[in-house]
């Protein structure tokens, strides 16, 4: 990563938000050493509590937080369906709106969308209970930027990823929706 980049993120990011979409998506995944997501999109972690005691969360010791990056792009515009054990924060930060899909453990389906213009709906940060599928669509853009916090911190054991089947079977009422975000 190279200071001019660095640079250049924090101005436009934080001085100059109205342009911060002049950066590219490679400048971004670059500057930012993201990395492909099993979900879809890009991530890399950005903390976790190393400097705490684990807590034994009933599944094994976890950190008591974690976060992480998340990019999705024109290229990779789907988060595709999974489901958490822990609650997750998630803040908006750059680029286009990304709207998610929430199943709650009753059925209900929830549709929100994460962005920079409270006065158009947009929300500034979502928080998602544990047990929760979720799903998330980049809809237009070049990309959107978000990060999100993870308590108790996240491990890939403590995430489910959504089968088509599976989740049609329990949730019949939102067959479009689940097949749309699907990654089968």
């Amino acid at each position: 990563m190279t200071r001019l980049l660095l640079l250049r993120f924090l101005l436009l990011g934080l001085l100059l938000p109205g342009l911060s979409m002049a950066m590219d998506v490679e400048e971004l995944v670059e500057l930012l050493q993201l990395q492909p997501h099993v979900e879809g999109g890009f991530f890399r972690r950005t903390f976790e509590a190393g400097h705490r005691a684990k807590i034994d969360s009933g599944l094994g010791p976890r950190f008591t937080l974690t976060s992480i990056f998340y990019l999705l792009t024109e290229d990779a515009r789907i988060g595709h369906w999974h489901k958490n054990q822990s609650d997750i924060l998630h803040f908006f930060h750059l680029g286009e709106p990304i709207t998610y899909y929430l199943i709650h453990p009753d059925g209900t389906l929830e549709t929100v969308v994460l962005g920079p213009d409270p006065a158009s709906g947009h929300e500034l940060q979502l928080a998602v209970k544990g047990g929760t599928w979720k799903a998330s669509h980049l809809e237009q853009g070049e990309y959107g930027l978000i990060s999100e916090a993870v308590a108790p911190g996240f491990e890939y054991s403590d995430m489910e990823l959504g089968k088509a089947d599976f989740l049609l079977q329990e949730f019949p009422q939102h067959r479009t929706v689940i097949r749309t975000f699907s990654n089968e």
